[in-house]
Protein backbone atom coordinates (compact mmCIF):
# COMPACT_ATOMS: atom_id res chain seq x y z
CA UNK A 1 0.00 0.00 0.00
CA UNK A 2 2.64 2.42 0.88
CA UNK A 3 5.22 1.68 -1.74
CA UNK A 4 4.83 4.70 -3.94
CA UNK A 5 3.57 7.15 -0.63
CA UNK A 6 6.59 9.51 -1.35
CA UNK A 7 6.09 9.09 -5.14
CA UNK A 8 4.73 12.68 -5.59
CA UNK A 9 5.05 13.22 -9.41
CA UNK A 10 2.69 9.72 -9.95
CA UNK A 11 0.73 9.34 -6.96
CA UNK A 12 -1.80 11.94 -5.19
CA UNK A 13 -1.89 10.07 -1.75
CA UNK A 14 0.63 12.11 0.31
CA UNK A 15 -1.41 15.08 -0.02
CA UNK A 16 -4.36 13.87 0.60
CA UNK A 17 -2.93 12.20 3.57
CA UNK A 18 -1.78 16.07 4.89
CA UNK A 19 -4.81 17.62 4.07
CA UNK A 20 -6.56 14.97 6.05
CA UNK A 21 -4.12 15.58 9.14
CA UNK A 22 -4.96 19.24 8.65
CA UNK A 23 -8.08 19.34 8.76
CA UNK A 24 -8.20 16.78 11.91
CA UNK A 25 -5.88 19.28 13.50
CA UNK A 26 -7.91 22.32 12.65
CA UNK A 27 -11.32 20.31 14.62
CA UNK A 28 -8.84 19.52 17.25
CA UNK A 29 -8.14 23.79 17.29
CA UNK A 30 -11.74 24.16 17.54
CA UNK A 31 -12.19 21.22 20.51
CA UNK A 32 -9.35 23.24 22.55
CA UNK A 33 -11.22 26.20 22.98
CA UNK A 34 -14.27 24.00 24.71
CA UNK A 35 -14.77 24.24 29.08
CA UNK A 36 -13.50 20.93 29.13
CA UNK A 37 -10.31 21.18 27.67
CA UNK A 38 -8.61 24.29 29.46
CA UNK A 39 -5.47 22.20 30.66
CA UNK A 40 -4.39 22.74 26.66
CA UNK A 41 -5.61 26.31 25.56
CA UNK A 42 -2.70 27.62 25.97
CA UNK A 43 -1.48 25.05 22.90
CA UNK A 44 -4.36 26.29 21.09
CA UNK A 45 -2.36 29.13 18.54
CA UNK A 46 0.41 26.33 17.98
CA UNK A 47 -2.14 23.89 16.86
CA UNK A 48 -4.03 26.65 14.54
CA UNK A 49 -0.55 27.45 13.17
CA UNK A 50 0.33 23.34 13.10
CA UNK A 51 -2.95 23.02 11.05
CA UNK A 52 -2.26 25.52 8.57
CA UNK A 53 0.85 24.20 7.88
CA UNK A 54 -0.20 20.99 7.53
CA UNK A 55 -2.85 22.55 4.77
CA UNK A 56 -0.52 24.04 3.24
CA UNK A 57 2.18 21.38 2.68
CA UNK A 58 -0.61 19.25 1.54
CA UNK A 59 -1.48 21.87 -1.32
CA UNK A 60 2.03 22.14 -2.19
CA UNK A 61 2.23 18.02 -2.76
CA UNK A 62 -1.16 18.70 -4.74
CA UNK A 63 0.29 20.87 -6.69
CA UNK A 64 3.62 18.78 -7.80
CA UNK A 65 1.47 15.95 -8.82
CA UNK A 66 -0.82 18.55 -11.05
CA UNK A 67 2.50 19.96 -12.24
CA UNK A 68 2.94 17.12 -14.27
CA UNK A 69 -0.44 16.01 -15.26
CA UNK A 70 -2.63 18.58 -14.89
CA UNK A 71 -1.16 21.69 -16.22
CA UNK A 72 -4.18 23.83 -16.04
CA UNK A 73 -4.96 22.81 -12.61
CA UNK A 74 -1.22 23.74 -11.62
CA UNK A 75 -1.34 27.64 -13.16
CA UNK A 76 -5.33 27.77 -11.29
CA UNK A 77 -3.51 27.16 -8.26
CA UNK A 78 -0.21 28.82 -7.86
CA UNK A 79 -1.62 31.77 -7.08
CA UNK A 80 -3.25 30.58 -3.68
CA UNK A 81 -0.16 28.92 -3.34
CA UNK A 82 1.51 31.65 -3.23
CA UNK A 83 -0.82 33.56 -1.16
CA UNK A 84 -1.12 30.72 1.61
CA UNK A 85 2.96 30.87 2.05
CA UNK A 86 2.73 34.48 2.73
CA UNK A 87 0.06 34.16 5.54
CA UNK A 88 1.94 31.18 7.11
CA UNK A 89 4.85 33.08 7.39
CA UNK A 90 3.27 35.71 8.80
CA UNK A 91 1.25 33.43 11.48
CA UNK A 92 4.62 32.39 12.03
CA UNK A 93 6.31 35.40 12.66
CA UNK A 94 3.51 37.14 14.64
CA UNK A 95 2.91 34.20 16.71
CA UNK A 96 6.28 32.46 17.44
CA UNK A 97 9.73 34.46 16.02
CA UNK A 98 8.14 38.16 17.49
CA UNK A 99 10.16 39.25 20.55
CA UNK A 100 7.03 41.07 22.49
CA UNK A 101 4.49 38.89 23.41
CA UNK A 102 1.11 39.49 21.91
CA UNK A 103 -1.28 39.09 24.63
Amino acid sequence: MSDNLFDLKNDRRMSVYLYRAGFGCWLFYILMGARFLQDVNSYRTDCGIFSFFLMVMGLSAGMYYDYHHHPAEFEQKKKWLILSYVVLAGLVYVFILRKDPLF
